[in-house]
């Protein structure tokens, strides 16, 4: 595999870059963002090619939108990016409609355009050529630090590198240090090295866990997930989440971890609720005695012990997914509680992005961690040892 080129080897001085960054950050239901770590991460590349006299385009998506609405709109995100560079964001009204053409061509060096939602043009996650190549049409440089969608094949992450020869495009700072961190983390922990694997599906989270193996010395598994490896040993898991289909796959994974002489932990009780809401009636009970058509929500207070103890020792923790439905406060303890003793340790933490980082931020743990990764599935798949599309395009080729 080549080197990843990377923005400082581009000659950028005075030339009109466009950056592909990862704006989609959360907002209440007023459009007030609630978490700006997105926006602020992707600073350190606009600085550097403001520095440089650059006039500089920036794109994002923002959600999943069906039609073009203001709900989903990045004009809050350009004013946001605004006050924290302290200097003037200029907003589009389109992707590569009028307006934003217009806006380009008078782009002068030093100034910021913001493209509107690049979702709103339905080439996008079609990976579509003709709109990768209109979008390239605006600049002389393309530098991609958008991490969280590199595992996505779309127009403004892969398509578009085609137009750029390897002296024109490169990967921003936030992606390079995303990429880096992972492959260190995976290539060469200090051990002992831990996993604490969360979140709702298994499936989503089986190749990791697969690969993994080999490569901790002890992994915790909570969440949703957990309750398809308790019914592959037996227990009755009572209506709590559950992936029939995968048991055969949690009692190999369990098996694997055996012989390898993984120490793997599930939980030992949890909190559980004939439904999922925060007007629901709650127990602590032991995952032997989930009561018949409750479920299990979130992980109870034994199992937070026991999971402290395994991590007690550890020098490096890989974090990704959370113990309960940590958007209910009810069930948010262990979520929040495992935060707390993965971030006040000595190891090296690593959380993967996404419900993770919102878990982190929630329980005001996000300046203790090593570091918080801005993408939740391509975290995920970097550990895996996918070669993501939008990486994979910015590699130097070898001859």
């Amino acid at each position: 595999m080549g080197d990843i080129i990377s923005i400082k080897d581009i000659d950028i001085e005075k030339k009109k870059v466009f950056i592909r960054c990862d704006f989609n950050v959360p907002q209440d239901d007023f459009l007030n963002i609630t978490d700006h770590r997105r926006i602020h991460s992707a600073i350190p590349t606009i600085r550097y090619c403001l520095d440089r006299g650059c006039s500089i385009i920036l794109a994002s998506h923002l959600g999943r939108p069906n039609e073009i609405s203001s709900r989903y709109s990045l004009d809050p995100i350009a004013k946001r990016l605004a006050r924290l560079l302290n200097k003037e964001v200029i907003m589009a009204k389109d992707v590569i409609g009028e307006d934003a053409k217009n806006k380009v061509s008078n782009l002068q060096a030093g100034q910021i355009l913001m493209l509107e939602n690049v979702r709103f043009e339905k080439g996008e996650a079609k990976n579509d050529k003709n709109l990768a190549k209109e979008l390239a049409s605006m600049a002389q440089v393309y530098i991609n630090d958008a991490f969280g969608v590199c595992h996505r094949a779309h127009a403004s992450v892969e398509a578009i590198t085609e137009f750029f020869d390897e002296n024109h495009k490169g990967a921003g700072f936030l992606l390079q240090k995303e990429i880096d961190f992972a492959t260190n983390l995976i290539k060469r922990p200090i051990r002992p090295f831990v996993a604490v694997v969360g979140g709702s599906k298994v499936s989503g989270k089986l190749q990791a866990l697969t690969n993994l193996l080999p490569k901790v010395d002890k992994l915790i598994i909570g969440g949703g997930m957990a309750f398809t490896f308790l019914k592959a040993l037996g227990h009755d898991v009572g209506n709590s989440l559950l992936e029939e289909d995968l048991l055969d796959e949690a009692s190999r994974i369990l098996a694997k971890g055996k012989n390898l002489g993984v120490k793997i932990y599930l939980p030992v009780d949890v909190v559980a609720a004939p439904s999922c809401s925060q007007e629901s009636p709650m127990k602590f009970t032991p995952v032997q005695e989930i009561p018949s058509g409750w479920m299990g929500l979130d992980i109870g207070p034994a199992s937070v012990r026991l999971f402290k103890e395994a991590i007690s020792d550890a020098q490096t923790i890989w974090w990704n997914g959370p113990m309960g439905v940590f958007e209910i406060d009810k069930f948010s303890k262990g979520s929040i509680k495992m935060s707390h003793y993965i971030s006040e340790g000595h190891a090296t933490s690593v959380v993967g992005g996404g419900d993770t980082a919102d878990v982190v931020a929630r329980a005001g743990d996000a300046d203790e961690m090593t570091f918080i990764s801005t993408g939740g599935g391509a975290s995920l798949e970097l550990i895996e040892g996918k070669e993501l599309p939008g990486i994979k395009v910015l590699r130097i080729k070898e001859n």
